[in-house]
């Protein structure tokens, strides 16, 4: 049965949707808006709408301004495929390929420099009311939103920059119940940028190749960011929270070039687990502006080296003594988690130094227990700079576990100005570095020892 509440772009009456999606969905606002002007119908009045985009390109020059709530915009495909690796393929090359774009349910975002002022200036979706109640309910789900090309020349190859100005979502108003699933983003400067979110699911998505993947802003309480596929620029945040109570972070795959994994500034009584992350660079997890009470427990960390040559020059100007897991703020419990380095010495820095894994700046009484270290070195491998096989060179890189020698790192490193904490069987007597009269210490035993140690 048919519904006057769903639409299709490629079916409504006013503009070209391959010509500009967004100029389209704004009229099919504007009328769920006329004939749902009432707020009490019936105990009802305002149902909202789905808005379906279907398998296949649209371009959007004008920008999507969602001011209503129980919104769907759903496809039929998040058709996420890599820019990246096709950028950096030699042209030869790219001519056997099967195909060279995103595909799926495919919006391209085009809107022209100058349009706006800041990031939601040249968002795709801009979500955003003023007043009683709060924005509710919006949904976006299976389709791709492509950012098509970065723009600013740095640092070499200008497709590689991680910059544009472009963003995905972005939710400038407190906002209620939200829910991002299902989707597919792809060179943006931001994928998914938040302000204000109570009880926002943001699961199940493909972010890559974004400069940032998801930014928690402004503040929030009680969402999840789950089981994603993300992957930031050397310079962008793959998952970033401010002022947040209550942030589950679980079941994430976190790929490696993003300047962090995971990042919270003033994010109280949460939990990082169950996730598997993976980095080129120093801090992975960082915690700023006094995070307490979070758990970060069952999590996979592997920090080792670039091992693709168009990417091999850049970083996120970090030096292995910042600690693979920063930490500002008190009461914080780091439990449990399975923790890898592995790196050929020469690409430490400062040179000679041991990197420090767990690094506890500031802040009392946090809790690190049952930590298992796994610090090795191997002599990195030539990358072929005419391989442009991402793919298997990454894979090799993870998977290559012969010839490993152990590899000094501290453990465990407490600040001066960090107190009471206590640090459980998560380095030896020799590996960990804290002033054993104002915080409580085992080490870990090691062989030989017998007993544990007292």
């Amino acid at each position: 049965m048919s519904s006057a509440n769903v639409y299709n772009v490629t079916e409504w009456s006013v503009g070209n949707p391959h010509e500009d999606i967004g100029a389209v969905i704004n009229s099919i606002i504007a009328d769920i808006k006329r004939r749902q002007a009432v707020s009490d119908l019936h105990e009802g009045g305002k149902p909202g709408a789905v808005i379906y985009i279907p398998p296949g390109d649209f371009r959007l020059r004008t920008q999507v301004v969602i001011d209503i709530s129980f919104l769907r915009i759903v496809g039929s495909g998040h058709g996420f495929t890599s820019s990246s690796i096709r950028f950096n393929t030699p042209p030869d090359e790219l001519k056997q390929w099967h195909e060279i774009w995103p595909g799926g349910s495919r919006v391209l975002v085009d809107i022209p420099d100058g349009a706006g002022e800041g990031e939601a200036g040249r968002a795709a979706f801009l979500v955003r009311r003023a007043g009683n109640p709060r924005i509710s309910s919006v949904e976006f789900a299976d389709f791709c939103i492509d950012g098509l090309h970065f723009t600013e020349a740095r640092h070499g190859d200008v497709e590689n920059s991680y910059r544009n100005g472009k963003t995905g979502i972005h939710v400038a108003t407190a906002n209620d119940s939200f829910r991002i699933t299902g989707m597919g983003l792809v060179y943006l400067e931001h994928g998914i940028v938040s302000h204000h979110a109570d009880a926002s699911t943001i699961d199940n998505n493909f972010i890559g190749e974004c400069g940032n993947c998801i930014e928690l802003r402004g503040m929030g309480q009680a969402s999840k960011i789950s089981n994603n596929l993300i992957g930031a620029g050397y310079d962008g945040y793959s998952i970033y929270a401010e002022n947040f109570g209550g942030l589950l972070v679980s079941g994430n795959n976190v790929f490696p070039r993003g300047r962090s994994s995971i990042e919270f500034s003033g994010v109280v009584r949460s939990s990082v687990t169950g996730n598997r992350l993976h980095a080129f660079y120093p801090g992975m997890l960082i915690f700023s502006g006094n995070c307490s009470e979070n758990l970060v427990s069952s999590n996979h960390f592997l920090r080792d080296r670039e091992p693709w040559a168009p990417m091999m020059g850049y970083n996120n100007g970090l030096d292995d003594q910042f600690g693979l897991l920063h930490l500002n703020g008190d009461n914080n419990s780091v439990i449990a988690n399975h923790i890898s380095e592995t790196i050929d010495t020469r690409f430490l820095k400062p040179a000679g130094e041991k990197p420090v894994i767990i690094r506890i700046v500031s802040g009392r009484g946090n809790y690190v227990a049952n930590n298992h270290i796994v610090a090795t070195t191997e002599a990195a491998q030539a990358s072929d700079p005419l391989n442009s096989d991402c793919f298997a060179t990454q894979v090799e890189a993870i998977l290559s576990t012969r010839n490993l020698a152990a590899l000094e790192v501290i453990a465990v490193q407490v600040e001066p100005q960090s107190s009471h904490n206590t640090i459980l069987d998560s380095g030896s007597d020799a590996e960990v570095q804290l002033d054993r009269s104002v915080n409580a210490f085992r080490g870990t035993p090691a062989p030989g020892q017998g007993g544990v140690p007292n």
